[in-house]
């Protein structure tokens, strides 16, 4: 697993050490990152369910000021924390070690962010409900976007609050739903 972009392109990035845990491959991360074109990244952005931290450590790379980790396996947590040093990145990065339904329903000061990525375990019911969450709270800045990554099956609405689907993708049994918060919820931008 590597960085597949900007200025720590290539840097190896260390995986994790249980089975809980699927890491977004450098396919797919590349993807979501070409996706998310034109533009350069340039705000905070907030990485649920992060495992490895893989996601948001490619924001970082790619020009993200700042992002906030939130993951509750232990080992996961610690694996991030490694990667993030490894990367020389701590100064830029904040590690939650928490719940990521816990972290939505509470405050963060750093909130809202441009870019939100939420990767949650497959086939358990969570990515409807962090993405109703995510709405709910306002996490997504005007003009922000939010990338949810779930199994192909998993149905998803076209909008959810002022989050409002712009792209779809399928890579192998992996979908990739792209949505951007617009300042009404009443019409989509991008």
């Amino acid at each position: 697993m590597r960085i597949v972009g900007g200025e720590m392109r290539g840097r190896r990035l260390f995986g994790p050490r249980s089975e809980g845990v699927r890491p977004t491959s450098d396919r797919v991360r590349e993807a979501i990152f070409d996706l998310l074109q034109p533009g350069p990244l340039s705000g905070q952005a907030l990485d649920l369910f992060a495992g490895t931290g893989a996601l948001g450590i490619e924001a970082l790379s790619r020009g993200c000021r700042r992002a906030v980790f939130v993951e509750c396996a232990p080992a996961a947590a610690a694996v991030i924390r490694r990667n993030l040093e490894a990367c020389r990145l701590l100064e830029r990065a904040r590690l939650v070690r928490a719940d990521a339904a816990r972290y939505l329903a509470g405050p963060d000061p750093e909130k809202p962010f441009e870019l939100v990525f939420l990767d949650p375990p497959y086939r358990v019911g969570l990515a409807r409900s962090s993405l109703a969450a995510l709405a709910a709270g306002e996490w997504v800045a005007p003009g922000g976007r939010a990338v949810l990554e779930a199994e192909q099956e998993a149905e998803l609405p076209e909008r959810e609050g002022a989050l409002v689907l712009q792209k779809r993708r399928r890579y192998g049994d992996t979908a990739v739903w792209v949505y951007s918060r617009t300042e009404e919820g009443t019409t989509a931008s991008g």
